[in-house]
């Protein structure tokens, strides 16, 4: 049985960094009811090209994004802005263990869905809020996507080369952040409840999720009034270590201190580099970061990026390729971690995800649903649930409700 098995979760997300935090709560067994709006559902199932393909080998206008965080969930659609509909959730939110909630603060009270109001009813309710800016502050009341926190969080202005415009990450990195931030949250929530049994409420910002990881940059302004420069692919504190020119391509070589130097020296066959005064400290090679650049790219350009790798990595220095995904489903190690699933899906019939990076020697992944079309299983989840019949789901259709 898998370790959040028993565990019903309600979750009223949309876009990137709910969903995320409920499909991880959902590939360890928790049953995690997602809540759509009738005939337009989340979001980013709009959010293309590119679309899924059907089984018929046509395009659909569901999103190959909304795949990315919707796995191991079933789907509901429930318009919550009718009283009936409101009051449908209310009953769910009363016989489930967690509330998840990505609205901007407040927007749920009018509906009876706000923590106070759903506590009265389920005092050991885990209720996660994930907004733009927090719960409290000036900028509460903000929308705020992923470009933005990206923005307002300082990473921007240390990404992208240092004479360019700032740059954002490819990959709406302070949602995937903030997803893992509720996780964390919500296990917490769940052991405080284990000892106590009561729950309680727990608020998660894009913007604090993202200024949290900001990591030596944070602190190099905090504790030493600096501010770290844009540096593109070279590191603003080590070198060599970035993206190299090779006879037939790029190569990432990372050395972190000087042991691994001195090895990457030996086996480019310059030993005399680790005696060098302008290569033989950290310090020094930060300051010429340009003349080992230069020194090292003279000799990698000799051969191709695959001599490199096998050599540099049989020596214990950190490189390996710039990889595509084209590159990396046919990467070994990729292969060999099992990082691609299958899993059925009611448009193309199935749809490859990217497995769970969380690998316990016990408590494994269960990969059970597909990501679901817009209210797969509302009929499933009230009969189930609420014990509602066909009658009572063709009177509830008939009014829009569901």
């Amino acid at each position: 049985m898998s370790v959040m098995s028993g565990v019903k979760v309600l979750d009223m997300t949309r876009v990137v960094a709910g969903p995320t935090a409920t499909q991880c709560l959902g590939d360890f067994g928790a049953d995690i009811i997602k809540v759509e709006r009738p005939g337009e559902g989340d979001d980013v199932r709009h959010v293309g090209p590119p679309w899924l393909i059907d089984t018929d080998g046509n395009e659909t206008r569901e999103s190959t994004y909304f795949q990315a965080a919707n796995r191991n969930k079933r789907s509901i659609s429930v318009n919550f802005q009718s009283d009936e509909g409101a009051q449908l959730l209310r009953t769910l939110a009363s016989r489930v263990d967690i509330f998840i909630e990505n609205f901007r603060p407040r927007t749920l009270e009018k509906y009876g869905l706000d923590y106070e109001s759903l506590r009265r009813h389920n005092p050991g309710l885990i209720y996660c809020s994930v907004s733009g800016f927090g719960q409290t502050g000036p900028y509460a009341y903000r929308s705020g996507y992923d470009f933005l926190m990206q923005a307002m969080s300082g990473l921007m202005s240390v990404t992208g080369d240092p004479d360019g415009p700032p740059m954002r990450v490819g990959v709406p990195i302070a949602d995937i952040l903030a997803g893992k931030d509720a996780v964390i949250g919500i296990l917490l929530a769940l052991r405080e409840r284990d000892k106590t049994g009561q729950g309680q409420s727990i608020d998660i910002s894009l913007f604090d999720s993202q200024v949290s990881a900001m990591a030596n940059t944070f602190t190099a302004w905090f504790n030493g009034g600096f501010e770290m420069p844009r540096t593109g692919n070279d590191h603003p504190s080590a070198s060599p270590y970035g993206v190299y020119r090779t006879s037939d391509g790029y190569l990432l070589v990372a050395t972190f201190n000087n042991r691994e130097f001195a090895r990457l020296a030996v086996a480019v066959g310059c030993p005399e580099w680790v005696d060098d005064p302008a290569f033989n400290s950290m310090g020094a090679r930060v300051v010429n970061r340009h003349d080992v650049a230069a020194a090292l790219t003279k000799i990698l350009v000799q051969h191709p990026r695959e001599h490199w790798i096998k050599l540099l990595n049989a020596a214990g220095v950190s490189c390996g390729p710039i990889n595509r995904m084209s590159d990396l489903e046919s990467d070994p190690h990729f292969c060999a971690r099992d990082m691609k699933v299958k899993l059925p899906h009611a448009l193309s019939g199935e749809i490859t995800v990217a497995a769970s990076p969380i690998r316990c020697s016990v408590s494994a992944p269960e990969y059970r649903l597909g990501p679901p079309v817009i209210g797969e299983h509302t009929a499933e989840v009230l009969r189930e649930m609420l014990g509602l019949d066909e009658r009572a789901m063709a009177e509830l259709s008939a009014k829009g409700v569901i």
